[in-house]
């Protein structure tokens, strides 16, 4: 009986509400709208109060209590009678969280029936389809729901559309299926931008690049200054599709002003290609608009302290410390903790290159989630190696806990890295030999191992390494790229070493340092005009010291050698302790 009075009391809680929305006296409206669509008013049910009421509640009651379709029926039947919009979302949403779907559409089309005018129930029809895997039903409700949407709203609401169907499991059908609905907004000058990128999203979920990539342009065409096709463009942005650049530039130009979003989405695209200089100038271009714009000092003192300008990535990282702290009023997502462990990493790093090792410590104390705390240990244990307590360091790193399956992976090439730093090859070398033991299969470690083989010179067993790293995954252009250039800085294999460096290109064409190899065996080969062409072009890539070593012997060995000495004080001023710099000095007996 207990239990009996505490469900009546809450199905009585629950529909309360929704009947006294049937006994309020309509409201009079000031005059005719004559856009407005006809409505059905709700019947009059004072006579039936009681009645409704008592159907209402056990109809709650009944669904409560384990049986969602009698009450599932209940509430149904009340919607019709009093044709009221909540009471039809009532029972739509007891069939669904019954898991009954054909139930829940079947009331979201009777609540679409009898309210055609309304958005509610055709949206919620539409979502049911999709989630019964009916998409070929989806067309008629797809394009009743763009079409209720106002003029204000459409483009809107055809950009939300990829949402919708993001858990179709037919992604080629389901592209189908919003093409032909947008089939008039895609001629519409109006709709004309919003309508082909949709295409385009649909297009890329299915798996279609070109016919996405072909719907970004048709949207661009529409609508230069609408952020969605170079949105879509940076999705498809890669070295064998650079006309997804063009469509991003193209964006850029026409709007000055672009959101920050866009164009770090670009430099960061440039990152990947390895395009540092271009990457730079649109994080310079991002501060300049929006210097408030944080993510952007991020990625800038990151690409400042990969080209050893520590004065200048000390200023931006702090800017996005100073800027990350302000915004850390509000709720701090995953993100921004991230970003900030990034930013302590690399202020500690850039201490510990000034020997400010107090400096360096104050950083990593900063640093409290957990999950970075193996950075953290890490740089400290580097920081241990520099001041001669290389013992202590490696212990502290093997000392650490192993919380995820990948950690011990982690640990072991936190080691190596400490290794190569102090240039302790050999027991880096050493120590992969051990990991790739225990790991065969493992591309990356193998790699790693062929490239400590060269530093020891173990030349023949660098060989073998990186053959076994192109058999375990031949896409793997490093090690193509890596094998080309021992054998053209050692002027042997030049045939197969060029072949071996066109294969890399062919994996990452825009790689400046692959490039670079290429013009090294060129030059090996005596086509010193064709060198010279392909480091000018790597070089204003990527002003890297190494390039410039070897830019430099060529324009040396064409006779332009004060071109040459001017290269060679550049890649100094990049990085003074570049050894294939100061080897190319010594061999040519050369004083820039």
């Amino acid at each position: 009986m207990k239990k009996k009075l505490i469900w009546t009391f809450s199905g009585l809680w629950l529909a309360a509400p929704l009947l006294l929305a049937q006994t309020k006296a309509p409201e009079q409206a000031p005059g005719p709208d004559p856009q407005a669509s006809e409505t059905v008013e709700a019947p009059t049910i004072s006579s039936l109060d009681s009645e409704l009421f008592y159907q209402l509640l056990v109809g709650e009651i009944t669904a409560q209590e384990g049986d969602p379709g009698a009450g599932y029926a209940l509430i149904l039947d009340a919607a019709r009678k009093t044709n009221d919009a909540q009471l039809y979302q009532r029972a739509t949403e007891i069939a669904l969280q019954s898991r009954s779907g054909d139930a829940a559409l079947q009331a979201a089309q009777a609540w679409k029936q009898a309210q055609p005018a309304s958005r509610d129930p055709n949206r919620y029809v539409l979502q049911i389809l999709i989630a019964l895997n009916r998409i070929g039903d989806t067309v008629e409700p797809l394009k009743t729901g763009i079409e209720l949407a106002s003029p204000a709203d459409r483009g809107l609401a055809i950009s939300a559309i990829p949402r919708a169907y993001a858990r179709a499991t037919d992604k080629k059908l389901a592209s189908a299926v919003v093409e032909q609905a947008l089939a008039s907004y895609l001629t519409n000058p109006a709709t004309a931008g919003a309508a082909w990128t949709t295409v385009g999203r649909m297009r890329l979920a299915a798996g279609d690049t070109a016919g996405a990539l072909e719907a970004a342009k048709k949207a661009q065409a529409a609508d230069v200054r609408y952020e969605g096709p170079a949105l879509l463009a940076l999705e498809l942005m890669e070295p064998k599709l650079p006309e997804t650049e063009v469509l991003i530039k193209n964006y850029l130009t026409d709007n000055p002003r672009a959101l920050p979003e866009i164009r770090m989405g670009y430099a960061r695209g440039l990152l990947d290609a390895q395009r540092y200089a271009e990457a730079s100038t649109q994080l310079q271009a991002v501060i300049r608009d929006k210097p408030g714009f944080a993510p952007a000092w991020l990625v800038l003192g990151s690409l400042q302290l990969q080209d050893n300008q520590l004065a200048q990535a000390q200023s931006s990282l702090e800017r996005y410390v100073e800027l990350a702290g302000q915004q850390q009023q509000r709720p701090a997502g995953e993100e921004a903790n991230r970003g900030l462990t990034q930013a302590y990493l690399q202020l500690a790093q850039i201490a510990e290159k000034r020997k400010d090792f107090a400096a360096a410590e104050a950083w990593l104390g900063k640093i409290s989630n957990s999950e970075s705390m193996m950075l953290a240990q890490t740089r400290r244990a580097s920081i241990l190696a520099s001041q001669g307590k290389l013992a202590e360091g490696r212990q502290l790193i093997r000392s650490l806990p192993e919380r995820q399956p990948g950690d011990a992976r982690l640990k072991l090439m936190a080691e190596v890295s400490l290794l190569r730093d102090l240039k302790q090859y050999r027991m880096a070398y050493e120590l992969l030999g051990e990991a790739t033991a225990k790991f065969p299969d493992d591309a990356d470690l193998t790699y790693d191992q062929a490239m400590m083989a060269e530093k020891i010179v173990q030349l023949p067993a660098m060989e073998r390494l990186l053959r076994r790293v192109i058999q375990i995954k031949p896409d793997y252009y490093s090690a193509y790229n890596a094998l080309g250039y021992s054998f053209a800085d050692r002027n042997v294999h030049l045939p197969e070493a060029r072949q071996l460096i066109l294969k890399a290109l062919e994996y990452a064409p825009g790689d400046p340092f692959i490039r670079d190899s290429l013009g090294w065996v060129e030059f090996r080969m005596g086509n010193h005009a064709e060198a010279a062409k392909i480091f000018a072009d790597a070089y204003k890539t990527r002003p890297d010291a190494e390039i410039a070593a070897h830019y430099g012997e060529v324009l040396w060995s064409m006779g332009q050698r004060d071109k040459a000495l001017l290269i060679w004080r550049e890649g100094q001023l990049l990085n003074p302790e570049n050894e294939t710099l100061l080897e190319t000095f010594k061999r040519l007996r050369v004083k820039p």
